[in-house]
C-alpha cells in the first residue's frame, strides 16, 4: 500500500492542476484541440513526469531514460503542460500549440519537441511502438529502462491495439506499463453504446497482463499501481484508471462535446477561474 504522505499529495495535486490550466492556455491559444480527454489524464501525466519516471529535462535524449507514448495522441495538450511545467520546455510556449511555425503541434512530434519519445495520432499506433521500445529494451540488456503508454477507452476499439497487446505478452516484456484512460466518452458518444469494450480487465488478464483497476484522479491509488507494476516478472502490466472527462472544468465534466472543442474567451475565464481557485486552496494547505 502506498505510504505517501499529505504533503506529497498535495505537491502532486498543485502540479496536477497547473496542468490542468496548461490544458486550458493552450486548446484557448490554438481555438482548437483536445481538452476533454487531456484533462481526464492530468493526474496520470503528473504523476508520470513528477515521480514515476526516470527522465532529465536537461537532457531529454538521455539513452536510459524511461519512455512514455501518447497512444491516444489527440490529448497532446495534457501531455505539452506536463512536460512544459517538469522543465522541457518554457510554459510560456503553451498557448502557441497548432499556430504556424510553433514547433507544438496538435499531436505529439518527436522531432521537435523536448520529451515526446514517439510521434502518434493515428490510435492504435503509438502502443505498437511502445512495445516494441520495451522489446528493444530487453533486447539491450537495458534492465532498468521501462516503457509506458496511455491509451483512451474509445482507442481500444482498434484491432491493433489487440496485436501489440498479444506481442507484449508473447515476450514477457514486464518492463511494460499499459495505461487505459477509461473516461467512458469517446468522439461520436459514450463508449458504451458506440462499441463496448467491457469488460476491459477481463480482457486485460485473458490477453497476458496483470491487471489493476483505479481511480485515476486519487494519487495514492495511482502509487499504489505503479508499485504494483514493478513487483511483476515475467509478464506486462495494465492499469485501467477510470476517470472524468474534462475534469476540474465544471462544465466540461462528463461532456462529449469538449472532446475536440477549444474553449472561447469566455469560457476560457471560467475554467481559469475555476482552476485558479482550485490552485489557491490547495496552496493553503502547504
Amino acid at each position: 500500500m502506498s505510504d505517501m504522505t499529505k504533503e506529497e499529495r498535495l505537491k502532486l495535486q498543485i502540479a496536477a492542476c497547473k496542468v490542468r490550466m496548461g490544458v486550458i492556455e493552450s486548446t484557448h491559444g490554438a481555438k482548437a484541440g483536445h481538452p476533454g480527454g487531456s484533462l481526464s489524464a492530468a493526474d496520470m501525466f503528473t504523476y508520470l513526469y513528477n515521480k514515476e519516471m526516470r527522465v532529465d529535462p536537461t537532457n531529454p535524449k538521455w539513452e536510459d531514460r524511461d519512455r512514455f507514448v501518447l497512444s491516444k495522441g489527440h490529448t497532446a495538450p495534457g501531455l505539452y503542460s506536463a512536460l512544459a511545467y517538469r522543465g522541457f520546455f518554457p510554459v510560456e510556449d503553451l498557448p502557441t500549440l497548432r499556430h504556424i511555425d510553433s514547433y507544438l503541434q496538435g499531436h505529439p512530434n518527436m522531432n521537435t519537441v523536448p520529451g515526446v519519445d514517439m510521434s502518434t495520432g493515428s490510435l492504435g499506433q503509438g502502443v505498437s511502438a511502445a512495445a516494441g521500445m520495451a522489446k528493444a529494451a530487453k533486447y539491450l540488456h537495458k534492465d532498468d529502462v521501462r516503457v509506458y503508454t496511455l491509451l483512451g477507452d474509445g482507442e481500444i476499439e482498434e484491432g491493433e491495439v489487440w496485436e501489440a497487446f498479444l506481442f507484449a505478452a508473447k515476450y514477457k516484456l514486464d518492463n511494460f506499463c499499459v495505461i487505459i484512460d477509461l473516461n467512458g466518452l469517446q468522439i461520436d458518444g459514450p463508449t458504451s453504446e458506440v462499441m463496448p469494450t467491457d469488460p476491459v480487465d477481463a480482457k486485460m488478464r485473458d490477453f497476458g497482463f496483470r491487471t489493476v483497476s483505479i481511480d485515476g484522479h486519487d494519487f495514492a491509488q495511482i502509487e499504489d499501481a505503479f508499485q504494483y507494476f514493478h513487483a511483476q516478472n515475467g509478464a506486462p502490466t495494465a492499469i485501467l484508471m477510470h476517470t472524468t472527462k474534462g475534469k476540474g472544468v465544471s462544465y466540461m465534466e462528463n461532456q462529449v462535446g469538449w472532446h475536440g472543442k477549444a474553449p472561447n474567451d469566455e469560457e476560457y475565464k471560467i475554467a481559469m477561474d475555476e482552476l485558479n481557485a482550485q490552485l489557491a486552496e490547495l496552496e493553503a494547505q502547504v
